[in-house]
């Protein structure tokens, strides 16, 4: 599309945007910055503009769909079977010149056309996209135009998932594991998982088979819960930083996620007195992640014990994260399973995803009481009904062959403790980068450098880094903490400590004012 073609799309905006007049196809197109300004009558909410190719707007005819995101420094439209659409709120945007910041999507709402056969229900209608899934897209799209990206915005393991469990798989699909199975998981893996958690489990009674709840991932497991369990009304306490679909699938559940902020010199660890502070007679429950994403952080025995005590006085439901638990460092992570002195509103969560390299397979679990399991599988039995076939008996061979889940999960976890060590040696050169020490997971988690002047921004920081030494991170905003980034060493080691020094040099030169 030639430059006059663009300007004359943008002069199309009026109280909205309105793209061509006939049925010409636009596919992918880009606007320049120029052709950009012009279109902002119809983005009024919108800051300054300014680099090179800052606002592109796509366009697409055919399919009869809308959407409009915000995406890592980039304004994005697509229009699909749509002639124009009224933009009524769109959340207020800082687009500094030089280099855009690296944001969430905006929340928006959206009046539709009648020409539109789409009108987005109210269940979606605030809903985010996943800032974390969008940065490895971002990273995959740069690749594959060509661009040397080191991509430690990634939140799985970078190691082929084990042999054994692979072989397991063929040999399930041979034997004839292809059909469907109980909503909750075949037997065997729900023994398996309750057997594993009574190894562990300190007295307050035994977990049966029909506890466990096997779905298509962990994080369906949560979501069956939050739904299950929370409701219009409802607050659920989430420890921030957090993991940003927390927040979201609280929302999906149309209950309100409420922000506890924890201590930075504390790993950002929530205590019983910061959820007390933020606790209202409408709280219903408590997000807990530990080892933590995106901070890398373990609670002790202790601190996990005074949480549990906590919710148990008050009646609070407890959702215990426990998908990294097998990856810690200089001690275990403990489970809820190993303090609670009742379970009746413990919902534990766990998968084989990042521990057994399984991302792909599918499989996460829920271990609860009797009570909330019946009503998670009804739940599910109206969804996706069992998770796949082939994948719960991969991950019944990860978990019931103990000592060669037991090697390879070892040498994945060493592998891990080395990078964690390289990465913050050479971090640590630069002793005005605040980094905390993760005891667990695969991330670390630093504050962003200020400008002379300014205020640390992560958004700002993650599109600079990508820009200039083609690294991709993680911003803060994503986990409700903008002034931090997210780095992870899922990767391999060379590439970690590379990125390192990429990044301590983008560090200082935020700091100086140069560059």
């Amino acid at each position: 599309m030639g430059g006059s073609e663009e300007a004359k799309l943008a002069g199309d905006a009026v109280g909205g945007f309105v793209i061509g007049d006939n049925d010409q196809q636009l596919h992918n197109s880009a606007l320049t910055v120029d052709a950009f300004k012009g279109a902002r009558g119809a983005l009024g909410h919108l800051g300054p503009v300014g680099g090179e190719e800052m606002g592109h707007i796509c366009a697409t005819y055919g399919s009869g769909r809308f959407a409009f995101l915000l995406s890592h420094c980039y304004l994005r439209c697509q229009w699909r079977g749509v002639r124009r659409r009224d933009i009524l709120h769109l959340q207020p945007v800082n687009l500094a010149s030089g280099t855009a910041p690296c944001l969430p999507p905006p929340k928006l709402s959206l009046k539709m056309s009648s020409a539109s056969p789409f009108v987005p229900s109210q269940n979606i209608a605030q809903l985010r996209e996943s800032a974390t899934i969008a940065v490895s897209q971002k990273a995959k799209a740069l690749k594959a135009a060509g661009r040397l990206i080191i991509d430690l915005g990634a939140g799985e393991p970078d190691f082929d998932t084990p042999a054994f469990i692979r072989q397991a798989a063929v040999d399930a699909l041979e034997a004839g594991a292809t059909r469907y199975t109980a909503v909750d998981g075949i037997l065997p893996l729900r023994q398996v998982i309750a057997d594993h958690a009574n190894a562990r489990y300190a007295g307050a009674g035994r977990v049966l088979a029909t506890d466990v709840v096997v779905s298509t991932g962990s994080k369906q497991s949560l979501y069956n819960a939050c739904v299950c369990l929370f409701g219009p009304g409802d607050e659920v306490l989430v420890p921030t930083p957090a993991w940003t679909s927390y927040y979201e699938m609280v929302e999906l559940a149309r209950a309100t996620p409420v922000e506890v902020l924890g201590d930075p010199s504390n790993g950002f660890k929530v205590t019983p007195l910061l959820l007390e502070a933020r606790a209202t007679a409408r709280t219903k429950g408590i997000m807990l992640n530990s080892p933590s994403n995106p901070t890398g952080s373990v609670y002790a025995p202790e601190e996990l014990r005074a949480i549990l005590d906590l919710a148990t006085s008050r009646g609070w439901y407890v959702l215990s994260d426990e998908i990294y638990q097998r990856i810690a460092y200089d001690r275990p992570a403990v489970s809820a399973l190993d303090v609670a002195t009742v379970r009746d509103r413990l919902v534990v969560i766990n998968g084989v995803a990042k521990a057994y390299a399984m991302t792909g397979w599918r499989i996460g679990w829920t271990v609860s009481s009797s009570a909330v399991a019946k009503a998670m599988t009804a739940f599910q039995s109206h969804t996706t009904s069992n998770a796949a076939t082939v994948s719960q008996h991969a991950a019944l061979a990860a978990l019931a062959r103990v000592d060669e889940a037991d090697r390879a999960v070892n040498a994945m976890v060493a592998a891990f403790h080395a990078r964690r060590d390289a990465a913050l040696a050479i971090l640590r050169q630069e002793p005005r980068i605040e980094v905390l020490d993760p005891q667990g997971a695969f991330y670390l988690f630093l504050r962003a450098p200020a400008a002379p002047g300014g205020i640390s921004d992560g958004d700002a920081f993650c599109a600079r880094l990508l820009d200039e030494a083609g690294l991709a991170i993680v911003p803060g905003s994503a986990f409700r903490t903008p002034a931090w980034v997210r780095v992870s060493y899922a990767a391999d080691q060379s590439d970690v400590e590379r990125a390192m020094h990429m990044l301590v040099k983008t560090y200082r030169a935020v700091l100086e004012g140069t560059g």
